[in-house]
């Protein structure tokens, strides 16, 4: 009986004890590190989820840029942070396209990373500036197939969503329309917004605002299906491309061995924070469909998307810049 109770005993101070350090998490500001320019969709999502985790979590949730290298650099930072918490990475579409697009990678892909959350979907959007004679995709296909490399189209990087949404377009369009990377999709928004680009595969978010004041024309989204956010557009397989679909999505990753309480109390932050109405209102506005998943979800996602586009980067013969 003494030797039961005092195993008992154990179990119990053991319990005890670990109270206190589940509860301590965090104890310092969590930084969200946003691999892209200020500005991106990635940049709007990060910003509008850190004020509900702020309150979640009872620490100040700050947001940081670094940008470089196709989200590389921001990657990097996070997968070599110490796996505590306090440093997570907003994931977009990149972080599933640069384990093909670029094979020497600072970091495991596979093993870097520790799945928080899949925060949602959203498709991307062609947009033209207001003063281009093709309001249309089948006007647009037919200005580049008259004027081969003659137009060009911005990205945010090589390997983003904007960009091999793009090149999609043109492997099954069949029209060379030629690539024009910035760091970033602020500094590329600048140029399409004077006029300097002739189309961008963009975020919504990164483009809405500009959509609603006629600063730049929508012919379309990529998404197989319509968005409910301009239900209007049509998509880019309905207006004449035929089995075209991309979208962008946005998820949190932890640094590998992040402990799994630690990420269970991310990712129920991230979720209160994402059915909050202040960031339903700011992201459904701007395409994104809100559906938080947690970390075995995102995992099987990340695998999905890293299969579907490395047929593309192949097919396409993309290569880094």
């Amino acid at each position: 009986m003494f030797t039961w109770t005092c195993k008992l005993g154990a179990v119990l101070l053991s319990i005890l004890l670990s109270i206190p350090a589940l509860a301590a998490f965090p104890e310092k500001p969590v930084r969200i590190i946003v691999p892209f320019a200020p500005g991106g969709g990635n940049d709007i999502i990060a910003r509008a989820l850190s004020e509900g985790m702020s309150k979640q979590l009872g620490q100040q949730v700050i947001v940081e840029n670094k940008p470089g290298a196709g989200t590389v650099i921001g990657a990097d930072f996070v997968a070599k942070s110490k796996p505590d918490g306090y440093n997570v990475l907003i994931a977009s579409f990149a972080q599933a396209v640069n384990p093909s697009l670029l094979p020497k990678l600072p970091y495991d892909p596979e093993k870097a990373f520790a799945s928080v959350a899949l925060i949602g979907i959203a498709p991307n959007v062609v947009v033209v500036p207001p003063d281009r004679p093709y309001k249309t995709i089948p006007e647009l296909i037919a200005a580049a197939k008259a004027a081969p490399g003659k137009l060009n189209y911005g990205s945010y990087g090589s390997g983003t969503s904007a960009h091999l949404a793009a090149e999609l377009f043109k492997l099954l369009a069949k029209v060379d329309i030629k690539h024009i990377p910035y760091k970033g999709s602020a500094p590329a928004l600048t140029d399409m917004l004077g006029a300097r680009l002739d189309v961008m595969f963009t975020t919504f978010p990164s483009v809405a605002l500009h959509i609603r004041n006629g600063k730049v024309r929508a012919m379309a989204v990529t998404s197989a299906t319509r968005s409910p956010a301009f239900p209007d557009l049509p998509t880019v397989a309905e207006a004449g491309v035929p089995g075209y679909a991309a979208q962008t999505w946005y998820g949190i990753l932890a640094p590998a061995g992040t402990p799994p309480e630690v990420i269970t109390r991310l990712h129920d932050a991230i979720k209160v924070s994402a059915q909050g109405e202040m960031f339903k209102k700011r992201s459904e506005e701007d395409g994104l469909v809100v559906n938080v998943a947690g970390p075995a979800e995102l995992t099987k996602f990340l695998h999905e998307e890293e299969a579907r586009w490395q047929r593309v980067i192949k097919e396409a013969n993309i290569q880094p810049e």
